[in-house]
């Protein structure tokens, strides 16, 4: 049954549209197979979400991304844990990780402008008990996002210039 769940999980990685009787045909498996796996995977926390890819360039969010950098003192007995959950509790706070390396923690956020990102980080997170320091770095274009490259084809080049 690993088996079978590390190939649904990698064709549903891949494009998570395809109905169970289309991955079940891909893996030579009966339907009814494919969607109590993907239903028990669910159930047990191991496919957490289905999202779709946007390529947000091509419609106006008039959104502001940022990646924040995040330097923490972790709590004895508690680690970086107990600091992590009061940061993914806030709304902004759109994806969260735990880093080796300079920073403790990268914090993708999202606001309305500059400032609303900047106020975030000022008022709200760099407030918090355990944090550290801070480093901010604004989102200015996205080429690849989960994989997905994000330039169409008809993407406006330069044309070569011949003497």
């Amino acid at each position: 049954m690993e088996k079978l769940n590390k190939d649904i999980i990698k064709i549903i990685s891949e494009d998570c549209r395809y109905s169970t009787s289309k991955i079940a045909v891909m893996l030579g498996e009966n339907e009814e197979t494919i969607s109590t796996a993907i239903e028990q995977m669910e159930n047990d926390g191991i496919i957490v979400k289905y999202a779709a890819i946007i390529d947000e360039e091509k419609i106006s969010t008039g959104s502001v991304q940022a990646l924040i950098e995040v330097k923490v003192a972790p709590q004895k007995n508690k680690g970086f844990d107990s600091i992590a959950d009061e940061i993914y509790e806030l709304p902004e706070v759109k994806t969260l990780y735990l880093m080796s390396g300079g920073f403790d923690l990268a914090v993708f956020v999202e606001g309305k402008t500059l400032r609303d990102v900047a106020r975030f980080v000022s008022e709200r997170l760099s407030t918090l008990d355990s944090v550290l320091s801070t480093a901010t770095h604004f989102i200015l274009k996205k080429y690849k996002i989960e994989g997905a490259v994000t330039k169409s084809e008809d993407s406006s080049k330069r044309l070569a210039v011949h003497p």
